[in-house]
C-alpha cells in the first residue's frame, strides 16, 4: 500500500509540475555588430621595470611549499 501511494504521489507531482502555466516568450533585443577588417598596430615605447620569475617546472612554488620537512618526520632508531 505504501509503494502504491508513493508511486501515485510522484506521478501527481510530475503532472502538476508539467501543468504549470509558463510565461510568454521574452523578446531579446539584439545589437548589430560590425566586423573590423583593419587593425592598427602601435608600439608602446614606455619601458617598465618589472621582474618576472621563470621557473623550470610547473608549480615550482607550490611543490616547494608542500615538500617541507620537520624534525619529527625523520625515522627513529628503535
Amino acid at each position: 500500500m505504501k509503494t502504491i501511494a508513493t508511486i501515485i504521489f510522484t506521478i501527481f507531482i510530475g503532472i502538476a509540475a508539467q501543468a504549470q502555466s509558463t510565461t510568454a516568450e521574452v523578446k531579446v533585443e539584439t545589437i548589430g555588430m560590425t566586423i573590423v577588417t583593419e587593425t592598427a598596430y602601435g608600439l608602446d615605447t614606455e619601458t617598465k621595470a618589472e621582474v618576472a620569475r621563470l621557473y623550470k617546472f610547473k608549480n615550482a612554488r607550490v611543490k616547494k611549499a608542500l615538500s617541507f620537512t620537520t624534525k619529527r618526520n625523520k625515522a627513529k632508531m628503535a
